[in-house]
């Protein structure tokens, strides 16, 4: 008895878990060997880090679509809840989708006693000034020229709790203000226009929009930069503050395009440009994971990794038919698109001594629900005006969840609140016609359009155990359970929440 009592003690005291939160963009469910044998592109890396953890094959991004969807992960709360909640921002879009009062992941954490960094891409809206003071909304180019350098930045990172940030404001290598944000400045402010003869030429070249670069802005190096940014925080943060716990948010440029990936990594696979940079994101993994070992903190590190949506039409379209690889397999849809290729993600967490090597879930789980977990792994106290759409996956992650956790899941496309998703069990309710994001009527996506099962119905219902691939439209033939899935979906909206509040 004495040695139980010592050894709950022992549990109960034991010292919080550093966090790193490694965030792709535009990965695909099939973009990676563990999810999809079939894939071109090895990542033993990331395979690894599944065969070290758990695998989720139901896990979901909260949107189809980068900004609402990094909102989402940073607050616990869908997008479309608050204003301009479907914006992608573009340049010196903003201002923050996040309100100053909302409680973020990072600043939960501080809270905590955490060492809180963000490197990388923030994409979650940011104020810039001119000369004059006047805020500054717009991503358009001439906008864009208007920025007063030596003002400070407002509603970045650094005032959402994170104590550091190097990285840029929105997509970093396809957009209108190619420059670095340190801190809340531009320490280096764009000087030319790009000059895009000088980039590669390929397929997946071809989001690079003609906008102003920084001198030290090299578009080719921008993950590896990125990357010694994170090496350098951790190894400085354990020499000078082993003690205390950090949470690293890792957010890489790849694999969104354009597709230039480093030098080392060119023609390293069999899959063209976009499998390089493929690899290289798995190489990056595999660089972070062999600083955790090397330091001693791999085993009280709590890694999840995961993408901010499907992937993105060019890269599946030329893939396919250049080298027999399937970035959204076997799902329908890609960036943009309500049906899963849009959202369902790879989801890998690894947590030594608590999560199970080689464990796989087939628990519906979504990005959002990385704060409520996370708060229930520190102790933090959620409010009730909180995380409205996160739940405690904790259950899930130590193998102790014997029925489902989600009620249902809630995700939004392109067109934010007109285009909102839900499911309940195996029964999927898209409440709009057609994607919800991509034109499948002409251009590249044409030959990959269904024909309309029932081309009357103002939704889209669909049996995802018998119909995986979503084919097959029951709206008419199930319409109770679209009066069921549309009436919880509406309940939800007009509550305000998905998950009950924890006070």
């Amino acid at each position: 008895m004495k040695w139980i009592f010592l050894l709950a003690a022992i549990t109960l005291n034991a010292a919080p878990p550093n966090i790193l939160l490694i965030l792709a963009d535009d990965l695909g469910y099939g973009d990676v060997r563990c999810y999809n044998a079939d894939s071109k592109v090895p990542t033993p890396n990331l395979d690894k880090l599944a065969s070290e953890g758990m695998r989720f094959t139901d896990a979901h991004s909260p949107a189809t679509v980068c900004t609402p969807s990094r909102y989402s992960l940073m607050t616990g709360q869908m997008a479309f809840r608050v204003p301009n909640g479907g914006t992608v921002f573009q340049g010196s879009g903003g201002p923050s989708l996040i309100a100053p009062s909302r409680l973020t992941l990072p600043a939960m954490l501080k809270k905590q006693g955490y060492a809180t960094a963000a490197f990388g891409k923030w994409h979650v809206g940011l104020t810039f000034r001119d000369k004059a003071g006047d805020a500054i909304h717009s991503g358009k180019l001439e906008d864009v020229q208007r920025i007063d350098y030596s003002r400070r930045i407002e509603g970045g990172p650094l005032d959402h709790g994170f104590d550091r940030f190097f990285g840029t404001a929105c997509c970093p290598g396809t957009d209108w203000l190619y420059a670095f944000i340190d801190g809340d400045h531009i320490p280096v402010p764009p000087t030319r226009l790009i000059n895009k003869s000088k980039l590669p030429k390929h397929p997946y070249a071809n989001d690079c929009r003609p906008g102003f670069i920084a001198p030290d802005f090299q578009i080719e190096e921008l993950d590896m930069t990125f990357l010694k940014k994170s090496r350098q925080f951790i190894e400085q943060h354990q020499r000078t503050s082993p003690d205390q716990p950090f949470f690293l948010y890792h957010a890489t440029h790849a694999v969104h395009l354009p597709s230039f990936a480093a030098p080392e990594f060119k023609d390293k696979t069999q899959a063209g440009p976009h499998g390089d940079f493929i690899h290289e994101f798995d190489h990056i993994v595999g660089e972070l994971m062999k600083d955790l070992e090397r330091l001693g903190i791999a085993d009280n590190t709590l890694i999840l990794l995961s993408s901010d949506n499907g992937p993105e039409t060019a890269s599946v379209v030329h893939m396919r038919a250049d080298h027999d690889h399937d970035g959204a397999r076997p799902w329908r849809g890609v960036k943009r698109d309500s049906w899963e290729g849009g959202h369902r993600v790879p989801l890998i967490v690894r947590w030594p001594g608590r999560v199970s090597g080689g464990a796989v879930s087939e628990q519906m789980i979504c990005l959002t629900d990385v704060m409520a977990t996370v708060a229930s792994i520190t102790s933090a106290v959620l409010p009730p005006d909180a995380a409205e759409d996160s739940f405690n996956m904790l259950p899930v992650l130590e193998g102790k969840a014997a029925t489902p956790i989600r009620p249902y899941l809630l995700t939004q496309a392109f067109g934010g609140r007109r285009t909102l998703s839900i499911r309940r069990g195996h029964w999927k309710y898209i409440d709009h016609r057609d994607s919800g994001g991509n034109n499948y009527d002409k251009g590249e996506l044409k030959p990959y359009a269904l024909p309309e099962t029932a081309p009357d119905a103002h939704g889209q219902l669909y049996n995802l155990n018998a119909d995986p691939s979503e084919t097959t439209n029951l709206y008419f033939k199930h319409p109770e359970i679209v009066a069921e899935l549309k009436a919880l979906l509406d309940t939800s909206i007009d509550s305000g929440r998905s998950a009950a509040p924890t006070l």
